[in-house]
């Protein structure tokens, strides 16, 4: 079957090349446990081979067999712009690793849809209203669920898009907007994922939600990446296990991988071990 890399290299070795396309996959966990450096890692290591194949290859290595990185990186957000994620990218990596891969990364803001119904300030996430008649014929925006569903169909299809966050989709729940239409939302994107044929990651801070309202993402999504803290004597370390993927679980169960050790180094996010039933 063909992958599209997730851009971790260890993690695309042992699950034969990367994600199955038309893979939805909610990232999910502790803050800071490495949720958002996998996506950020994801982004910039698919952007990197578009960039730079030499860095590309000295950094990640080579591409599975029957593994296609995607043409195109598509990085979504509800609150913050681009120059938010070029700087994030510097935190995660190394800062000319960073430089090189953000050019092949496409940025989509949807912050005016997301704060336009909110008390905060026009010139916050839209810049200042330069003229009278901007006030004036102004129409309200579509919904940020609206947009995304929009973008997503116009860009998805055989590509890698990273949706930052979920999180923020929840914090925004109102009569507007419920966890029933977000999680609808969820939904259909699966359903038509497997006719866009691509890679689709959705990020999710674990305290921002309830067990079921966790449990209704997670069955509408492809898979599950479920980040972790461990605290053992005086260090912590950050681990990631598999709670569920189609087409990726059984082959880690093949080889009794049930949790895999991680860090954050001048390449990004990436395994530094695993952990085997013995």
């Amino acid at each position: 079957m063909a992958r599209i890399p997730f851009g971790i290299a260890r993690l695309d070795s042992i699950v034969g090349g990367g994600a199955p396309p038309g893979s939805v996959v909610l990232l999910v966990g502790e803050a800071g446990a490495g949720a958002r450096e996998f996506a950020y890692t994801s982004a910039a290591m698919n952007g990197l081979y578009h960039g730079d194949r030499d860095a590309f290859t000295l950094h990640y290595g080579d591409v599975e067999s029957g593994a296609t990185p995607p043409e195109e990186i598509h990085y979504v957000s509800f609150t913050t712009g681009r120059d938010h994620l070029e700087r994030e990218l510097a935190y995660t990596m190394n800062e000319d690793l960073a430089g090189m891969a953000v050019d092949h990364v496409q940025f989509r803001d949807l912050s005016p849809e997301y704060f336009q119904l909110s008390p905060i300030p026009r010139e916050w996430y839209a810049g200042a209203t330069r003229t009278v008649e901007d006030l004036a014929t102004r129409e309200r925006r579509e919904s940020a669920l609206s947009a995304l569903g929009d973008y997503l169909g116009e860009h998805a299809a055989g590509n890698l898009v990273v949706v930052d966050s979920v999180t923020d989709l929840v914090a925004a729940i109102s009569d507007d907007m419920s966890l029933s239409d977000i999680a609808l939302v969820m939904k259909g994107i699966q359903k038509v994922a497997h006719q866009w044929g691509g890679l689709i990651l959705l990020l999710v801070q674990e305290e921002t939600l309830d067990p079921t309202a966790l449990g209704h993402l997670m069955d509408a999504t492809s898979g599950t990446f479920q980040f972790e803290w461990e605290t053992g004597g005086s260090k912590r370390a950050r681990t990631m296990f598999v709670k569920e993927f189609r087409g990726v679980l059984s082959r880690l169960e093949a080889e009794n991988i049930i949790r895999f050790e991680t860090e954050i180094h001048e390449g990004g996010f990436d395994v530094s071990g695993v952990r085997k039933i013995r």
